[in-house]
């Protein structure tokens, strides 16, 4: 009576939690970057107030290869106001850990 009743693919579980994590991974870095470009602007997406520092004028895409694989990262561009990120170091394509 000792069956196994569920085989498990333990490949296919490891892929799926892999992917999983790579998706949060990428989901965080992006809104870290709008919470970034929205403190720098001083309001957020479409928001008019007095003390807005610059205007948003899009997105560029930015590829990084972290440990949890490669994440595309929307990386937002501002007028008026130079945007620097303290995420990610300018032209860094891998997180460190990865190196």
């Amino acid at each position: 009576m000792s069956e196994k009743i569920v085989q498990l693919n333990e490949e296919a579980i490891k892929g799926q939690l892999k992917e999983l994590v790579r998706g949060s991974v990428e989901e965080t870095l992006n809104e870290l970057l709008e919470a970034e470009a929205e403190k720098l602007t001083q309001a957020a997406r479409y928001e008019r107030n007095e003390q807005r520092q610059g205007y948003r004028s899009g997105h560029y895409s930015r590829n990084l290869t972290t440990t949890s694989g490669d994440v595309t990262l929307k990386v937002p561009k501002l007028k008026g106001i130079s945007f620097e990120t303290a995420i990610i170091e300018r032209y860094r394509r891998r997180e460190s850990s990865v190196e």
